[in-house]
C-alpha cells in the first residue's frame, strides 16, 4: 500500500523529532564546554562563548597519548574480534551441529552478565600476566567483550550467502581457508565492514574496563574524561570540554561512515 503525501510527512516529523531528541545531549555537551563554570551551573542558554574549559584541558592532560591509546585499543580489539568470529561463524553458518543454536544462545547470555562481576578474577588474572595498565592487555578484553555480538551479527550475514556458491569452491579444489578468504568474505563484506564499525565504536566507548584495569600508561579517552571528577566536585564545562574532545573523533568517523554502516546491517533484507 502506497503511502499518502500526509503519511509521508508525518513520518518526516516523527524522524526528526527522534533524532533531535537523540542529538539533544550531544549539543548541550558541545555547548556547555564553550562556558564559564558559573554559566555551566546556572545553564543559561544566552551566554558569552570562551575556550577556557579547553585550554584547561589541554593544559592538565596530554590529549593525544589519550587519543592514540584509544585508537590502539579500539582498533586492535576489533582486529581480535574479527580474527576469532570470522572462523567461528563460518563454521556455526555452514557447518552447523545440535549443539551450534545452544552454543549461540550461551555466548550472547554472557553479555547479559554485569561486567563487575568478574572484575575481581579478571583484575587478578591480569595481575598475575603483567597485563594491567597494558594496551595489550584492554585489547583482550575489549576483544573478548564484543566477541559474542561480533560472532553472532557474521553468523547472520553469513546465513544469507547461499551454500551451494562454497560447494562450487570446493569442487574446484578451494581449501577452508581459500572459502572464507576468497569466497565469503567478499560476499559479505558490507556485513562485516558493518561488525567491525559497531565493535569499533563499542571499544571507543567502553569505560569500565579502562578506568579499572589502567591507571596512566595504557588510559583511553575514556580514563581522560574520568580524571576530570575530582574530591572537590564535578567542574561541568571542563567536563564537557573533556567530553567533546573524547567522542569528536568516533562522531566524525562514525558521520562519515554511517552509509557503510547501514548498507551492512540491512545486507541481504532485500533480494
Amino acid at each position: 500500500m502506497k503511502a499518502t503525501p500526509l503519511q509521508r510527512l508525518l513520518a518526516t516529523v516523527f524522524g526528526w523529532i527522534v533524532a533531535l531528541l537523540l542529538f539533544f545531549p550531544i549539543a548541550w555537551m558541545i555547548l556547555t564546554s564553550f562556558k564559564s563554570e558559573r554559566d555551566a551551573i546556572s545553564s543559561h542558554l544566552v551566554f558569552d562563548p570562551t575556550f577556557e574549559s579547553y585550554h584547561e584541558v589541554f593544559a592538565r592532560a596530554d590529549y593525544l597519548t589519550f587519543a592514540l591509546n584509544s585508537i590502539i585499543v579500539s582498533v586492535g580489539g576489533t582486529a581480535l574480534a574479527l580474527l576469532f568470529a570470522i572462523p567461528a561463524a563460518y563454521a556455526m553458518a555452514f557447518h552447523p551441529t545440535h549443539r551450534t543454536r545452544g552454543t549461540l544462545l550461551w555466548m550472547l547470555s554472557t553479555k547479559m552478565l554485569p561486567p563487575v562481576c568478574v572484575l575481581v578474577p579478571i583484575y587478578l588474572l591480569f595481575r598475575t600476566a603483567g597485563l594491567l595498565d597494558t594496551t595489550s592487555g584492554l585489547v583482550m578484553i575489549y576483544a573478548l567483550m564484543n566477541l559474542p555480538i561480533v560472532v553472532w551479527m557474521l553468523f547472520t550475514f553469513y546465513k544469507e550467502v547461499p551454500n551451494e556458491i562454497l560447494e562450487a569452491g570446493r569442487m574446484d579444489g578451494a581449501k577452508t581457508a581459500g572459502e572464507v578468504w576468497f569466497l565469503l568474505l567478499p560476499l559479505t563484506l558490507p556485513g562485516v565492514a558493518s561488525t567491525g564499525l559497531l565493535s569499533l565504536i563499542l571499544c571507543w566507548n567502553e569505560a569500565f574496563w579502562s578506568l579499572n584495569l589502567t591507571s596512566a600508561s595504557a588510559a583511553p579517552l575514556t580514563a581522560f574524561i574520568a580524571s576530570f571528577s575530582s574530591p572537590e566536585g564535578l567542574f561541568f564545562a571542563k567536563l564537557s570540554a573533556a567530553s567533546t574532545m573524547a567522542v569528536a573523533p568516533i562522531l566524525v568517523f562514525g558521520w562519515f561512515s554511517q552509509r557503510q554502516l547501514v548498507q551492512g546491517l540491512t545486507f541481504g533484507a532485500v533480494k
